[in-house]
């Protein structure tokens, strides 16, 4: 990439625009234009981020790293400075191709009586909820016609991760949930992998906009928990999409509330309790307040609620929690 097509890159994603995507938030404004903040590259407790709009960089007086847009990519998502190109270009050019695969998908959703089904199946069958979280349905064989219609190449398609090499859509019978910047895919069909991301991060802790002032959090591991558990009537509840957090989802945890509650699986394996015990460790490190939740056997949050239990129940949970 020559130098020229560097700084148009950087001209078009202003390093403050691509902070606030990824949940930066200003603590006091200084002279001059500038901003100071909690850093996000690391556990930060004493605002230590500077960032001058103006010039487009970045410093922490914290662990004295710096830069600019791309060099605060390839710190924050923890990669190389070709994967960081990719990760803005994708970044820059994909919210709106995302947005269009996620409203066709959301369309599908009630004319796909399978889809429905499942849904009701997994104890998610409040309106709004659906709603408010844009969950829809891919029945396979519908999205690389439609997005070419809408004059998006099929390279673009491929490069997206939202059609396979072959020609084929890459999200097929799964139900759908819009990601900032990704799509997850719960697959119907016990066959297939049950879970599909597109390529590159997960993102944040989900939702975690509208609760990250909450001084308690109950973090649950997968969409359909956090859809239980809002259905239930928890609304201070975020998903990490998994038992294993990134490091954007850690700094988030650290800097927001003062108690996490921890309610993974209790798989039979234990590998949902191990997950919690070892993260509950890391958060007490960090002077958070860690309490994990015991599950019944074999039970998750979608499952228990699924399968009679309701939220007075849980709520006892929460209060033994340790």
């Amino acid at each position: 990439m020559s130098r020229q097509a560097l700084d148009e890159l950087k001209q078009q994603i202003p390093l403050l625009d691509y902070l606030q995507a990824h949940d930066w938030h200003p603590a006091r404004r200084l002279s001059r234009g500038r901003l100071m903040g909690l850093c996000p590259l690391h556990a930060d407790h004493n605002p230590s981020f500077l960032l001058d709009p103006g010039k487009d960089l970045f410093y922490c007086y914290g662990c004295g790293r710096g830069g600019d847009v791309i060099r605060f990519a390839e710190l924050y998502h923890q990669v190389r400075f070709p994967q960081a190109l990719w990760l803005l270009r994708q970044w820059r050019g994909s919210a709106s191709l995302l947005q269009v695969v996620a409203d066709l998908y959301r369309m599908h959703l009630h004319r796909h009586g399978e889809a429905v089904s499942y849904l009701n199946q997994r104890g998610l069958n409040a309106p709004e909820l659906i709603e408010e979280m844009r969950i829809g349905y891919a029945p396979g064989n519908c999205l690389r016609r439609w997005l070419t219609q809408l004059g998006y190449p099929l390279e673009s398609q491929r490069q997206a991760g939202l059609v396979t090499a072959a020609g084929y859509d890459a999200y097929v019978h799964r139900i759908v949930f819009p990601l900032e910047g990704n799509l997850y895919g719960r697959s119907l069909s016990p066959s297939a992998p049950p879970h599909r991301f597109l390529p590159g991060s997960k993102g944040g802790l989900y939702a975690w906009e509208r609760i990250r002032r909450h001084p308690e959090v109950i973090l649950v591991e997968g969409l359909f928990d956090y859809a239980a558990m809002r259905q239930a009537g928890f609304h201070n509840v975020t998903c990490s999409l998994g038992a294993n957090l990134n490091a954007r989802q850690f700094r988030q945890l650290c800097d927001g509330p003062q108690t996490v509650y921890l309610a993974f699986d209790a798989d039979q394996n234990a590998s949902g309790d191990r997950a919690a015990q070892s993260l509950a460790c890391r958060l007490t490190e960090h002077g958070i307040s860690a309490r994990t939740v015991s599950l019944p056997e074999g039970h998750d949050p979608n499952s228990f609620f699924a399968q009679g239990g309701d939220a007075q129940q849980f709520q006892s949970l929460l209060e033994a929690a340790r």
